[in-house]
């Protein structure tokens, strides 16, 4: 630590707690800095105050004096968190002599993320039946992940979060005239993991067998409950970062049919239920900022529809059940949300409240009639949601799919939907991409934003084959995409230049230019490969897998082959031509405009061949999140190089030039075995999404063969070679391998071999101790030769690894490279 003598002097009011954090932040900053000497120009002051200006919330100015001070004056606590941040990343970049002066507002007032939460099985999300949400449940009862998460959101200029669950009245307050609704404890089911439970209405979560083999994960009465969120919620406080509930309806799941709750919405009691639980939640949690809904998700006479445990997907059987009309749904939830809102404010007058109202199901023009009484309440800031660019926010900077929404917009604002269904594993970052993202929203109707998945929990990490002594945050894994959204929502302008110093600072010693600039270029693989192959929802397109569910894919395991790649259309915002459109217009010799199938292959290798050029000049020096994101940079370039080649292919079969086409499928399947291939060495397998099902990369593989397959072609692709840089020692017949390390540590083993098809799971012995399993898996034939990995522990001096290859797998070499130096 710094002797305090050495540290500049702060001033601060220290009563703020906004201000508080920003100044742990300064003294982390310049303690990072060593100071080495170092003053402000020989003075040594930073100042932080308030002076109140409501018109420029969150808005922050820093200047220097004559004699080098420096302060910080926000228009209010938010305002003068963000300047000592700001601050403390100007020190933590290039010390305390070269800070600037700057003046800052927000460009989005509303930053938030979007954040299905698995309550319980009892209080589900629509993502609950996943890896995701199972791996959460009970982090979501942890004050400290969310003091975590609400610190990391803060830092990123986030100032909202909203939490989304099905019926989360349950599980966070007793409502006085249904007290027997509230639940007690936190659960999970034993038997969801092997449930498909998705479907399009949220249905089918508390089935009888999900729900008869509960297991207690948390003991908690539903007094403490309400007592962890309300000090969730001022903890957000005092990082700007308030908390809105949104929920889908009408489901009452976690009510087991108590006092005649049903999901009809014709029944009275339900809507009584529901009026009383809106207005419960608010009286509950007096910094509860907003409540938001979705009409019409379940919204039909019957209170109960036919499971069919033979065909659980989004083509649910539900007999003649009326469903009811647009009028009535929004007549139920004004009779319930609306009046609600409206009980609790009439015993709380001071309050102001946001009710967000999503465009699902819904048209403006209805809503303003029937939520009247609501937008007319002075205490209520009433705003609409619409879904921006579907499910896919890395499709195209250009969305069209709100432009009839904003006509017909009035006077009312919207918070835009940004869904993420796209990156789950990697770690993503192209800063140009988000900054020309956000400058297109229409931005006179807009409020603000919220980012994140529907099909994935951003809690704490849990795929990661180097997990550590505990579970990171996802946050932090990803920390450099969820600081995008946020910073740019806050500031679109702020320079390429300053993310190559946070990137610099993120990751000392390294070229940060190379980094920067392969981690952008790899990164527009999703976009580019989205955009053209335009699979708009969440279940029609899942990009690191190249699946969906099969009946939008037209095959058995949702694998989208060459034929669907041919087939489904491009975004409409991006200008792309599909295939068949850029075939007939060749074979008609017409002119066309936009790029073509052609030029996309040909923007994928640029950017994939570009990351992997400059990944060629990187070195992680021992770092292992730097390791971590080299490889996971260098996965979505073999990712991207798969997608170029495989449209290649698509438009030569199409254009019924089979025999390039199977050649540029082969190079396809190449680069498939590749992205998996590192993957796998990186990230459990396989991924188990509520949205497309199972993953598994070396299943897809099998699909992947099939494309050439398809073609009439066979499979030709060349062998891989090991990773330059290890140490290489071939096989000589026998099953033992010996290694000498000068350095005890974690070693990254690369088997190269060859095996036509199949699986052979082998136990990996290092020094006579189990090591856990190695994986042989296809490599494209017996004469086609890939690399695997695993990480494994050796001791410093002489090692002996044991691996048993078998009837099937023929092992050419091993190859060490160390991970730790």
């Amino acid at each position: 630590m710094i002797p305090e003598d050495r540290i500049p002097a702060l001033t601060y009011d220290k009563t703020v707690p906004q201000v508080q954090f920003a100044i742990e932040k300064i003294r982390e900053a310049l303690n990072s800095k060593g100071l080495n000497g170092e003053t402000l120009n020989g003075a040594g002051s930073i100042a932080i105050s308030i002076e109140e200006d409501p018109s420029k919330p969150e808005s922050f100015a820093i200047a220097k004096t004559g004699r080098g001070d420096v302060t910080i004056v926000g228009s209010d606590a938010a305002g003068a968190m963000y300047g000592g941040l700001e601050l403390a990343e100007q020190i933590s970049i290039g010390g305390v002599n070269v800070i600037e002066e700057t003046e800052q507002s927000p460009y989005m007032p509303m930053r938030g993320t979007k954040f299905n939460i698995p309550l319980d099985v009892r209080s589900p999300s629509y993502s609950d039946p996943c890896d995701a949400a199972q791996n959460n449940i009970e982090e979501m009862w942890s004050l400290e992940f969310w003091k975590e998460y609400i610190d990391e959101l803060a830092s990123h200029r986030y100032n909202y979060i909203s939490l989304w669950n099905l019926h989360p009245f349950p599980s966070m307050v007793r409502v006085p005239d249904y007290p027997d609704v509230a639940l007690d404890d936190v659960k999970r089911s034993l038997t969801i993991r092997n449930k498909e439970l998705y479907t399009l209405q949220g249905t089918f979560f508390d089935i009888p067998e999900v729900m008869d083999s509960l297991e207690t994960l948390k003991v908690m009465t539903i007094d403490e409950k309400i007592d962890f969120w309300k000090q969730v919620m001022d903890y957000g406080k005092q990082r700007n970062v308030a908390f809105y509930i949104m929920t889908w309806n009408i489901f009452i799941n976690g009510t087991d049919g108590k006092y005649g709750i049903t999901d009809c919405y014709t029944n009275e009691i339900t809507k009584d239920y529901f009026r009383k639980s809106v207005e419960q939640m608010l009286l509950t949690y007096p910094d509860l900022a907003g409540i938001g809904i979705t009409t019409g998700e379940n919204m039909r006479e019957a209170s109960t529809v036919v499971y069919n445990p033979n065909n659980v997907s989004s083509e649910i059987e539900y007999g003649k059940v009326k469903d009811a009309s647009y009028e009535e749904k929004g007549q139920w939830m004004f009779d319930t949300y609306g009046k609600g809102i409206l009980d609790a404010l009439s015993r709380q007058p001071e309050r102001k409240f946001r009710f967000i109202h999503r465009k699902w199901m819904a048209g403006p023009a209805d809503v303003a009639e029937t939520f009247g009484p609501l937008i007319a309440n002075e205490n209520v800031d009433f705003i609409f949601s619409c879904k921006y660019a579907q499910a896919h926010v890395y499709s195209s900077t250009v969305q069209p799919w709100h432009n009839d929404f904003v006509e017909n917009m009035g006077d009312l604002k919207t918070v835009w939907t940004l869904r993420n269904d796209d990156v789950y594993h990697f770690r993503w970052g192209a800063p140009d991409f988000v900054r020309e993202f956000i400058l297109s929203i229409p931005y006179d109707v807009s409020q603000g934003y919220y980012y994140g998945s529907d099909g994935y929990i951003w809690g704490r990490e849990f795929l990661s084959l180097e997990p550590g002594d505990r579970r990171q945050l996802e946050l932090d894994k990803h920390w450099y995409q969820w600081m995008l959204w946020g910073r740019l929502g806050y500031d679109p302008k702020a320079p390429n230049s300053r993310f190559e110093d946070i990137v610099g600072t993120h990751f000392p010693g390294i070229d940060k230019k190379a980094l920067f600039d392969s981690w952008q270029h790899a990164s527009m693989i999703y976009p580019i490969t989205t955009g053209f192959h335009w699979g708009s929802l969440d279940f029609q397109w899942y990009i690191e897998a190249c699946k969906s569910r099969p009946q939008n894919a037209f095959t058995p395991t949702g694998f989208h082959d060459v034929n669907r790649f041919i087939s489904l259309g491009t975004h409409r915002g991006t200008g792309y031509l599909s295939i068949p459109d850029f075939v007939a217009a060749e074979e008609s010799d017409e002119e066309t405009e936009g790029k073509t199938p052609l030029d996309i292959s040909e923007m994928l290798h640029h950017h994939a061949d570009t990351a992997l050029l400059l990944l060629d000049k990187l070195h992680h020096g021992g770092d292992k999140e730097l390791r971590h994101t080299l490889d996971d940079i260098r996965s979505i370039a073999y990712l991207g190089k798969y997608y170029a080649h495989k449209i290649t292919g698509a438009t030569e079969l199409h254009r019924k030039r089979l025999q390039y086409g199977a050649q540029e499928l082969s190079l396809a399947a190449e680069y498939w075995r590749r992205y998996a291939s590192i993957s796998l060495g990186q990230y459990k397998n396989p991924l188990w999404t509520n949205r497309v099902g199972f993953c598994d990369w070396r299943e897809i593989y099998e699909s992947v063969l099939g494309d050439i397959r398809i073609a009439g072609g066979r499979q030709t692709h060349r062998s891989i070679d090991h990773t330059p840089g290890g140490l290489v020692v071939e096989n000589q017949g026998r099953d033992r391998y010996s290694f000498e390390v000068q350095q005890g540590g974690k070693y990254v083993l690369e088997i190269r071999y060859a095996m036509d098809g199949g699986m052979s799971e082998q136990t990996l012995l290092c020094n006579d101790k189990q090591q856990g399993h190695f994986t042989f898996w296809n490599t494209g034939g017996s004469e086609t030769f890939a690399c695997d990995r695993k990480t494994i522990e050796l001791v410093r001096g002489e090692n002996q690894i044991d691996m048993d290859e078998g009837e099937t797998v023929r092992i050419a070499s091993i190859n060490l490279i160390a991970t730790e130096y």
